[in-house]
This record gives structure tokens, sequence and C-alpha cells, in this order.
């Protein structure tokens, strides 16, 4: 089969297209025929090297986590899952390929009215969003903070923190102002004078603090909190530094979960954003748009 491997850590140059063998599914274990993948932030990041004291790597490697698509194998105590079944979720192997193992503890049942990429768009985002608002405690009536508004992550947290009562300023580029208020929020841009701008639409304060952007927002969101209480990052590596939570804890993976969200994308309850997508055999440069922090939405690598 096809798929994107990496020999080396580095930059995007070591990731290229090679043929491997097709994966058998051992017991307790689906093969799922891949028809999107989403490119994730920490994909580089393994890539690169720095995240080997978090997730070690074996080489070579196959990028990737994410997956949706079609069962097309099942492994020996299998049950809940059959041949032909839509799924999305996360693969026990890399996802940058043309076939993935995964676990159908796992893996949600892909709603007819939800396309492809915006399935394989849904998992790593909802499943941080939930577990960063969750460890913020965001409840009703508070004001939440979200550097990063319009990216994946940050566009299922400021729904996903409107959905609980709470209050959203969302920090974004001048480009996604009005996208990031279509999802509920306050916009903002951020950049120069953002703590003042922020005390002028929040005179009582903020709650809480959630760094989605990682673009040292660190200091303004400390200013701004009076400490560093209530903050988290899902993008700074200076978090330990200043003395905030670093968001690196297990995934929950909640199949339950991920199933309730995709049916709310696909009926049109939650706005699930594609912001390019790329064929798999151009991993590299939808990685290399990944590094340099692109401004809406997630990138998907489609698999034919």
């Amino acid at each position: 089969m096809k798929a994107i491997v990496f020999d080396t850590f580095g930059g995007t140059e070591v990731l290229h297209e090679a043929e491997i063998d097709v994966p058998e599914p051992g017991p307790g274990q689906v093969r799922v025929q891949v028809r999107a993948v989403g490119v994730n932030p920490v994909d580089g990041k393994i890539r690169s090297g720095i995240m080997e004291a978090i997730f070690p790597t074996t080489l070579p490697a196959v990028p990737g986590g994410e997956i949706a698509g079609i069962v097309d194998a099942v492994g020996e105590g299998v049950d809940q899952l059959k041949v032909g079944d839509e799924v999305l979720g996360w693969s026990d192997t890399g996802s940058y390929a043309q076939y993935a193992l995964a676990d159908p503890a796992v893996l949600a049942p892909k709603p007819a009215g939800l396309d492809w990429t915006r399935a394989a768009a849904l998992p790593v985002a909802s499943d941080g969003a939930d577990r960063v608002l969750d460890l913020l405690d965001v409840t009703a009536g508070e004001t939440l903070l979200i550097h990063g508004a319009s990216g994946a992550l940050g566009t299922v947290a400021v729904q996903l923190a409107v959905a609980r009562g709470a209050r959203v300023i969302g920090t974004a580029g001048p480009a996604n102002q009005e996208y990031v208020t279509s999802l509920g929020a306050t916009a903002l841009v951020y950049g120069d004078g953002l703590v003042e701008r922020v005390r002028a639409l929040a005179p009582q304060g903020v709650d809480a603090v959630l760094d989605a952007a990682g673009k040292g927002a660190l200091e303004d969101s400390i200013t701004l909190r009076g400490g560093t209480d209530r903050i988290v990052t899902t993008a700074d590596f200076r978090a330990r530094e200043l003395g905030v939570v670093f968001a690196e804890g297990p995934q929950r993976r909640s199949a339950t979960r991920l199933a309730e969200l995709a049916r709310q994308a696909a009926d049109g309850g939650l706005v699930i954003t594609v912001g390019a997508t790329y064929p798999l055999a151009d991993a590299a440069e939808a990685q290399q748009v990944s590094d340099g922090g692109h401004g809406r939405g997630k990138l998907v690598l489609t698999v034919g």
C-alpha cells in the first residue's frame, strides 16, 4: 500500500511516499481503508523529534493518528464493527496511509450527512476541546479567553464553551474576525495592546484562558488572570518555565462522545471547518502549512 514515511527526524523534507505492507488486524483490532486523515500540529512535532520524550517513535514511521474511513477487515473477537462500516476516530498505526489498524473502542460511526473530510477533522479537535474545557472547569456565566479561536481546536472549543453557557472572547487574525464571531464568540485581533483591548471587553476580568495558538500569548494571559491559575496551553512549550499548565495528558478518545459530536456536525449544530485538503502524496506540503500555523480550521489529507 502507499504510505507517507519518515526514516529520520527533521523538517518536512524527510517525509516521502513509500510502498509498505498492508497491516493485518490482530485480536481486538479492525483494519480501516482510509478515506481522509486529519493533519495535526503534533504530527510535525513528532516528525521533528522534539516530542521524543513524550511520544517515543520507532523509525521508519508513518505519521498521523486521526482517521475517517471504511472498515476493511476485522480481527478475532471483534463484534461491534463489521466490514463496510463507515467510521471516524483514532488509529493504532500511522494514518498517513491507504490502510490503518484501529481499536473499535475508539471508533465512532460516521453519519451519512458528514463528509469524509469533516469526519477526519473532528476526533482530535473535539477530544482536545472537551479535555481542556474540563481542565479549566469552564461553567455557565464565566468569561473564557481563547487564543487561536479560528483554528481546528479553537473552532470546536468556542462552540462547546458557548454551549456550556460561557461568554467567549476569541483572538484570531484580521481575516478571521467574522468567522470567529459566527461561532458565537466576541472576536478580537491578536497582537499589540491585547491586554487593554480584552479588559475593555471584559472589565470584570476573564475567568479562564485557553491558548491554542502558541504564539507568545501566555504573558498577556498571565497579566489578565493576575497569575497562572486557570490558564492552559495546547501549543506553547514555554508553559513550564512560565508556570502554566501544558495540556499533554492522555487523550480520552471516547467513541460515545465522538459519535454524539459527529451527529451534531452532520445536523449542522456543530461547525467543523476544513481549511484545505491535500492528496496523500502532498503530505509534506500540508505539514509545512501546519508547522507555520495556518489560520482557519483543519488541514486534511484525502486518500483515493
